[in-house]
């Protein structure tokens, strides 16, 4: 029922961004059909300006009375400089309009004679303003024909015209309407493909979702695999261990964490402590060592009892592979209390699982005892290798933990006794239990929990894509499953 449903969803929301899609083609049809109107519309108003005298229509100015302009007369060099930029052209104008018998008998003769309003001059061709109008050439001695209902006064006896004509003013202005139209169509339209393209793309993720999920599963299982049939890199990391040991003349440096791969290794430090040559800085923390470098040999690749205590004491487990393949180890006995695994559940409780395979395959026989968490789901199984104890009488911790629960103010070494596993989130009795056994002036022993815990040392956050990320190391691993 769960998988129709989820079609049912993908299939509506696949509806939803066709109809968006067609809606935008249809805003962006009707836009574009106005803006053709428009362009109609401004080329005849245009072909009419530019037209040869054959064709009737002629660029004109109509006088107007000087009520109209605040009691100043129109001139010839006031015209021309209204509507062609430059009142010396005056006498253009004169010579289109000179001897036309004006509508109330009247001509103009000279560049002094008054002008009457309501007389119609023509115009060259180039003369442009909101003064200027189109008119159809009479091709007689009545001069030009202006139609009315164009805001000017028409003196009677006037044929009236039936052609349609169109200021270039008002051209313009119409022009910039639809274009502005046409502008916020076209956001919106996009505004709407954005949508649709959205849905569309949230609906492929969700049919691709389960095989991406499906081909980490198997990328993950085969770094598990891989990594319970390697036992070269854990000989390689326990020495590099080998070659931080102390001597006489340096004390021991912490080595946090191990990568090893087939070019070399890498260490992180504390940001205090330096690596001796062949050993190159990489940032505040991390060290790194060709294979082919001609460094101090390792002092021993043995774990056993002839090793340096700084060795026997490390437990170097394997947290994950990096982007590249290559195994990270983490060295649990500088824990010092707690680890809290969060995030993802699943993903959280693969890590404390690998975590213990891990311990299994370096430290055999460590005991370890699982508690139940409030929130934790079925306990894990503990590998076989592993000794565990189905409940431990650990002693009360010997120092007041209230205020600083299972963590120290500073991180201190310590051997990997015993390991408690909690399934979940602790609940208050399994907290003070886990603080009895783990916390400072307890047991001793190291806790893993896949879940929340107050005061951890180390914490670290799972994906649902099976990575986690450490940030004290600042790396992000592929999790074993």
């Amino acid at each position: 029922m769960d998988t129709m449903s989820d079609g049912a969803d993908l299939g509506s929301e696949h509806r939803t961004a066709t109809a968006t899609a067609r809606g935008t083609a249809h805003t962006l049809r009707h836009a574009v059909a106005a803006l053709l109107a428009a362009w109609l519309v401004v080329l005849g108003a245009g072909t009419g300006a530019h037209a040869a005298p054959g064709d009737g229509l002629i660029k004109v100015f109509v006088v107007p009375d000087p009520a109209q302009t605040g009691g100043q007369p129109a001139t010839l060099p006031s015209i021309a400089a209204a509507t062609l930029g430059d009142p010396a052209r005056s006498g253009e104008i004169l010579d289109l309009n000179r001897g036309l018998a004006q509508q109330d008998g009247g001509a103009l003769t000279g560049p002094d004679d008054p002008l009457h309003p309501g007389w119609i001059l023509r115009l060259p061709q180039d003369a442009s303003g909101p003064a200027v109008q189109l008119a159809r050439d009479t091709g007689n001695q009545d001069g030009a024909t202006l139609p009315p209902g164009t805001g000017q006064r028409t003196p009677p006896g006037t044929a009236p015209s039936t052609m349609f004509t169109i200021p270039l003013a008002a051209a313009v202005a119409v022009l910039a309407t639809i274009l502005l139209a046409l502008v916020t169509a076209g956001i919106v339209g996009r505004r709407r493909v954005r949508v649709a393209y959205t849905a569309v793309l949230r609906a492929l993720r969700g049919l691709g979702e389960p095989v991406r999920r499906r081909r980490r599963l198997t990328q993950r299982r085969t770094t598990g695999r891989r990594f319970a049939a390697d036992s070269e890199s854990v000989r390689r990391a326990y020495g590099v261990l080998g070659e931080f040991v102390p001597t006489r003349r340096r004390p021991e440096r912490p080595v946090h964490a191990v990568r090893v791969d087939e070019r070399g290794a890498t260490v992180w430090l504390t940001a205090a402590d330096t690596a001796d040559a062949p050993w190159t800085h990489l940032d505040s923390t991390r060290w790194r060592r060709s294979t082919t470098a001609a460094g101090r040999p390792a002092r021993t690749d043995d774990t056993g009892p002839a090793a340096p205590a700084s060795i026997t004491t490390a437990c170097l487990v394997r947290a994950g592979a990096d982007s590249d393949g290559a195994p990270v180890f983490v060295d649990l006995s500088r824990l010092d209390g707690v680890l809290s695994v969060s995030g993802d559940r699943t993903v959280a409780r693969d890590v404390v699982q690998n975590l213990l395979a891990e311990v299994a395959r370096t430290r055999p026989d460590t005991a370890v005892t699982v508690l139940r968490g409030a929130d934790g789901g079925p306990p894990l199984t503990v590998p076989t290798g592993l000794r565990q104890l189905p409940r431990v009488a650990a002693p009360a911790p010997s120092a007041p933990a209230a205020d600083l629960g299972t963590v120290r103010a500073g991180a201190a070494r310590r051997p990997v006794r015993g390991v408690v596993v909690v399934a979940g989130t602790p609940d208050e009795r399994v907290a003070a239990e886990l603080a009895a056994l783990c916390g400072p002036g307890g047991a001793g022993w190291t806790g893993l929990v896949h879940g929340e815990v107050s005061g951890a040392h180390w914490r670290w956050h799972t994906d649902a894509d099976g990575r986690v990320d450490i940030p004290v190391l600042d790396v992000r691993l592929t999790v074993p499953a």
